[in-house]
């Protein structure tokens, strides 16, 4: 195994890219509809990877998926330069808990994203 990139299904995609954008992430691949109006998109920031998909392009398939945003899942970012990144962004996102030291060790703060997904930002001070 090299990595892990996890596939985030969305009813707004335009609006999760801006969102993400805002956290310093590129657009690095997508796939549009037959209208040109993306279904799915990959952004990097780093070595991290996250793919977006929306609900429209599973229509008849998987099931399993909910197609409800949010949900019990929390991206845990391990990144360099922690604080100076929440001064950047704080004032532009949903801030669930502000720069707080771990029993653990690790610095960390917790935001929302705009779909509901839970993204902890970590760095081993």
């Amino acid at each position: 195994m090299e990595t892990i990139a996890p596939n985030i299904f969305v009813s707004d995609l335009a609006a999760t890219a801006a969102f993400y954008n805002r956290l310093g992430f590129e657009v690095v691949a997508s796939v549009p509809d037959d209208e040109g109006k993306d279904l799915f998109v990959m952004m990097q920031n780093g070595s991290v990877t996250i793919m977006f998909q929306t609900f429209k392009s599973i229509e008849n398939t998987l099931p399993q998926v909910s197609r409800q945003n949010g949900g019990s899942l929390l991206l845990y970012i391990k990144m360099k330069g922690i604080r100076d990144f929440f001064e950047q962004v704080k004032d532009q996102v949903t801030v669930l808990t502000g720069l707080e030291k771990t029993f653990y060790g690790a610095t960390e703060f917790s935001i929302v994203d705009i779909n509901q997904y839970m993204l902890t930002f970590a760095e081993d001070e």
